[in-house]
């Protein structure tokens, strides 16, 4: 045996789940991404997906996509920075920077490489990196490439955050990196303050928005917008892959910095470009969301149902303001089954489990699309409790 296989030989982990009927990844989907889905045979409600708009399977979008495939075809074959740039990309980047209020922006393959890309290429030796101990493991792992000293604060503590601001080189360049929605428990970073903060130590701020568009602010506009703090961000970050019902990222703000980022950032320069059918469905969803704000109203009304249902059924929820309703088991084996018995129940629910959250704070997650019902929330509801209550984990 080699070495490299010798020294995986042992992971057995998910073997013991699948052996106990309880593995719970890479489930197939063999139909497309609504508010139910086939699989293993059979309907179930999806309320795994971040597809908050609806609109992954909106004819004009897939329209939009079949189109661009058939002017440009399946690929550019190339990145953006050679051979790989389509007057298509640079529309899209027009608009998403009017959308989120912002000079200029930039499209990449996918939101992951946005930050992986980005943040190390916006600090360096000599600089700092301040993070919330819970932002997204892109931004974890866009931190770990810089070579900035690297600091980290309690989740959404402005106190701690204030003390790590107090270590800093008052001369220095200082990013505060957080996200905008927290995308496993559904809070909301306390921008206001963060802003305060930024004002107060002369540092900037990068605000990652994935599951901010199309769910938050005026149009959908994100986070920033909602608190009124858009040009206080000196960079939000975006995603096509949730509510823009596509794949691929962007990050956007003042010209001087996006010029930088646009000739150094290397998940952009060394990257093939998004695809055609990509962009434009990113494209086309984007003007969707703008026109027709009905979406936007119909998922908050639709998430203000959910929060008050699942309270009034005895689950531990959290500090959730979104979309993103997390549901607390704090146990790994029992989160796993509970997985498992939801989707007998003909409910699709995603566990998170460490390193995606604490070790004491498992939980699965239920994500709402504008698109459900009341009643498919009522049965999620009902189904969902009678598992939790059999596991003992809600009385």
């Amino acid at each position: 045996m080699s070495l490299l296989k010798d020294k995986f030989a042992k992971y057995d982990a998910p073997q013991q789940f699948m052996a106990k009927g309880v593995y719970p990844y890479f489930r197939e989907i063999d139909s497309h991404q609504d508010t139910e889905v086939w699989m293993d045979g059979k309907k179930v409600l999806m309320f795994g997906s971040n597809a908050y708009m609806g609109l992954t399977y909106d004819q004009r979008i897939i329209d939009a996509a079949k189109a661009a495939t058939d002017k440009y075809g399946t690929g550019c074959a190339g990145s953006r920075f050679l051979n790989g740039t389509l007057d298509i990309h640079v529309e899209l980047e027009k608009e998403l920077a009017a959308f989120v209020g912002k000079d200029e922006a930039l499209c990449f393959s996918t939101g992951f490489t946005v930050n992986e890309g980005v943040i190390p290429t916006l600090v360096g030796r000599g600089d700092y990196i301040i993070c919330d101990d819970r932002d997204h493991a892109s931004i974890v792992d866009g931190r770990r490439l810089s070579f900035a000293t690297q600091l980290k604060y309690k989740h959404n503590d402005m106190e701690d955050l204030e003390k790590e601001l107090q270590k800093c080189d008052p001369n220095a360049v200082k990013l505060i990196v957080v996200d905008g929605v927290f995308s496993m428990e559904g809070d909301l970073a306390n921008l206001p303050e963060i802003v305060r903060l930024k004002k107060k130590y002369n540092a900037s701020i990068y605000v990652d928005e994935a599951h901010g568009i199309g769910v938050f602010g005026k149009q959908g506009r994100g986070v920033c917008d909602h608190f009124g703090v858009t040009d206080d961000v000196d960079l939000i970050m975006g995603t096509f892959s949730k509510s823009l019902a596509s794949i691929g990222g962007f990050v956007a703000g003042d010209k001087e910095v996006i010029n930088w980022v646009r000739h150094n950032a290397r998940s952009y320069i060394f990257q093939a470009s998004s695809t055609p059918a990509a962009t434009a469905a990113a494209r086309e969803a984007l003007h969707i969301i703008q026109n027709e704000p009905e979406r936007i109203q119909r998922l908050w009304e639709l998430t203000h149902y959910a929060l008050k249902a699942f309270r009034e059924a005895g689950f531990e929820i959290g500090d959730t303001e979104s979309p993103i309703i997390p549901l607390y088991v704090r146990d790994t084996d029992k989160t796993f089954l509970v997985t498992k018995m939801a989707f007998d129940e003909g409910i699709f629910i995603n566990p998170v489990i460490p390193p995606a959250c604490a070790p004491q704070d498992t939980l699965v997650r239920v994500a709402l699309m504008a698109t459900h019902t009341k009643e498919q929330i009522d049965y999620a509801v009902e189904k969902l409790a009678k598992c939790f209550r059999q596991l003992g984990i809600i009385a």
